[in-house]
Formats: C-alpha cells, structure tokens, sequence
C-alpha cells in the first residue's frame, strides 16, 4: 500500500502558516518565526571496538529562542534528517509555548543504528557528539533531553562531558538524568502522564467516561508502555498494543503488566498469550474508542484515515498524522489532540527537573506529579476554548495559542541591532 512520504519540515511550516494566516500576523513576523534561529551540523569520528575508525554526523537545530532558552531532545536513528530536527525543534517551540513553560524549542540527532552499537561504541559516540555541540548548549542557552532511542544514561555521559570541560558539575545542562546525578522524580514517566491527563481530560469533555473506554496504543516504548499501564489504572480497556515486533490485539483487554513482562522477556509482543496478531496497519483500524499514535512521524495517513474507527486520537508521538489525514478526521467528526499538547508532559517536568537543579532542591515525585496535572488540565481547557471560539480543530486551537505567545515575545523583545 502506498504511504505519504513527507517531509516533515514542511508539515510544520505548513501547519504554522494556517495558524499566522488565521491570527493576521504580519510578513515579517511570519519570516522570523518561519525559520530556525540555528542550525550546527557536525560530521566526527568514533573509535569502534575493532579498531575502525567511522563517521557520523550529527545536528542540533535551535528554532526560536525569545521565551527562554532551548529545549528539545536527542534522537539516535538511521532515520534522523536535518528536516526531521528542523520539525521537531519548530514543534518544541510551540509545544512549550503551548504549556506556558519559559523555553524555546531545539532538537538534535545523529544518524546511527543504536543497536549495532556496543555500550562502549555508543558512550564513545555521545560523549564526542555532545563536545561537537558544546558550542550551542549550556544551562542558560540549549538544554538537551532524552529522545528517540536515548535514555537516561546518554544524558548522563552529556552532562559529565559538559562538566568535564567547565571543571565543576553541571547537573542543569541537560534534563532527563538519572536521579543519583540530579535527575527529577517523575521524569521518566512524565510523558506518559501527561499522556493519561490530556486523554482523561479529551474523553470527559465529550462526555465519554475513561472506565471501560477501549484504547489502541501504537508503540510500546517509555511513552506508549508508561501510557497504556497509567490508562490502565483509570479503568480504560487497553485492547490493543505494537511495538517493533507487530501488533497484539485482544476485543476483552490486554493485561498491561502481563504484556509489560512478557516484551520484556520475549524482546517484543509478538506470541503475547491470549491475543490475535495484528499488523501495526491493522492496529490503528482496529475499532476502539481511543487510538493513541505512541511511536513515529506520518502514521496516520490519507491512505488510511477514512478506515480509523476511533472517536479520539491523542497524538503521543511528534508528528504521526498528515495534513490530509487531519482534514479526513475533521470531516469524519474525529477529535485529535495535538502532539504540542498531548505528549508535552515531558518537556513540562524537564522544566520541573531544570528548575529544581539550578536550585539544587528537589521536589517529591507527589509535588511534581500534582504541578504537571495543573499545567496539563489548564493548558488543555486553555486549547479547547481557543479552538471553541475560533470554530476550529483543537491542533488549530494549540497552533493559535503558541504562535501567539511566540510572536508576542518576538514583537516584545524587537529586532537587534
């Protein structure tokens, strides 16, 4: 079956468009915010194990930076492009903007195979990749966090190579760490949270109840795994799972920990007992009351959309629907929630986690779980009022809302010199 192939940089831009044209903001506004800031790219070389000497090249993009410094994570995958992190650093901005947290939006990457890479192979690349962008992040300027295939561990080799060259401890340049070194309770299942509020929040507002409501959930990572046992917990039927090894579907409920334990030793879900296997375009037409795209860009696509049977998509992943595809939800009578909205509870205690290290006093995981629910209950009746008044799409809603506050920054702070 054909799939959209399409660049992702242009899905952000398009989307910020829409939303510049609808709030009339002016050509030059539109050309400041249009652009990264910033863009390194950096090609260097890693020792492997046998020897060998081999290449990689790697990216940090600062997209906007007049509401605070730069946040957004680093990915390791074959897959990484300079127009992938120009999209994703564009989506941070709006993402922060959106959760009125103080940052501007990044995102970097190296284009690697993670899992061909020994333990040693891999610190030895993060270690040399985080000295190449040295130049752009710092505590006060461009805070790194754990990504795609990134973890807490690789943020603990940028933080001791950052600190290595100052002579002193940095805990606050990159969040996302182990908690031994400065990390936030709560941080890694933050996204996932935030996750369970917004859907909580989208299901009672359309006077749907969370107990019994069935949910699909493509991806079973941090974010999709933490998602589906948090749902789990409010009542919600998780009927239907994938990760790399395929789908897993089951019409009565899949018991998450069971599902949990068995990828974990089975090294995926494929053969889970007491479920039919599905193919991961089979799961996201599976019929469920909730589908949540937990994994990659351009999932939900013109090709598929008209066979989605959910009432609900809460967008986990950056990026997973197209442009066509939202239009099709839109006519269909779908609600999405955007990704700027729905999976920003991890750059939300990232800020928590930042905060708290640059006091050097730390919250319990109960304050940070408490401050994140008010932040994410607010910002998401914040996006559907917006989107009410404006008879537009809760993505439109969250779009109009940060760009606005970006662009109300940028007019703040002028055009220097």
């Amino acid at each position: 079956m054909a799939v959209d192939i399409l660049n992702p940089y242009e899905v952000a831009v398009a989307q910020f468009d829409e939303a510049a044209e609808m709030l009339g903001l002016s050509q030059a506004m539109r050309a400041i915010l249009r652009k990264p800031k910033r863009e390194l790219i950096v090609n260097f070389p890693v020792r492997m194990d046998n020897g060998d000497v081999q290449m990689f090249t790697g990216y940090r993009v600062q997209h906007n930076i007049n509401r605070g410094p730069a946040k957004g994570g680093i990915r390791f995958s074959p897959d990484v492009s300079l127009d992938e992190v120009r999209a994703l650093a564009m989506w941070m901005t709006w993402k922060c903007a959106v959760v009125g947290i103080p940052f501007g939006g990044a995102k970097g990457g190296v284009v690697c195979d993670p899992h061909k890479l020994s333990r040693n192979e891999l610190e030895r690349l993060t270690r040399r990749y985080a000295t190449e962008i040295s130049i752009l992040i710092g505590p006060n300027s461009d805070i790194p966090a754990p990504d795609m295939n990134t973890n807490p561990q690789i943020m603990a080799w940028i933080m001791d190579t950052y600190s290595m060259h100052r002579g002193y401890s940095v805990p606050e340049v990159v969040t996302g760490k182990p908690l031994s070194i400065g990390g936030s309770e709560g941080r890694l299942e933050a996204t996932a949270r935030g996750v369970q509020v917004v859907t909580r929040e989208a299901l009672l507002s359309r006077g749907m109840q969370p107990e019994g409501a069935r949910v699909v959930i493509q991806g079973f990572g941090n974010v999709g795994g933490n998602s589906a046992r948090l749902l789990q917990s409010l009542g919600c039927k998780i009927v239907g799972l994938s990760d790399i090894s395929g789908g897993v579907y089951n019409p009565n409920g899949i018991d998450v920990m069971r599902a949990l334990r068995y990828s974990q030793e089975h090294g995926g879900l494929r053969g889970l007992p007491d479920s039919e296997q599905v193919t991961n375009q089979e799961l996201l037409e599976l019929p469920c009351d909730v589908l949540i795209p937990a994994a990659l860009e351009n999932q939900l696509t013109a090709q598929n959309a008209s066979r989605v049977k959910a009432r609900l998509i809460i967008e986990a992943a950056n990026g997973p629907t197209t442009p066509e595809a939202d239009r099709i939800f839109q006519d269909r009578g779908i609600t999405v929630v955007p990704d700027i909205l729905a999976n920003a509870g991890g750059v939300t205690v990232s800020y928590f986690e930042w905060v708290q290290d640059l006091q050097r006093f730390f919250w319990s995981e109960d304050e940070i779980n408490q401050r994140l629910e008010r932040i994410m209950v607010r910002s998401f009746q914040a996006v559907q009022d917006r989107a009410e008044r404006q008879r537009t799409s809760l993505r439109m809603g969250a779009y109009l809302l940060a760009v606005a506050r970006v662009a109300e920054a940028t007019e703040a702070r002028g055009i220097y010199p």
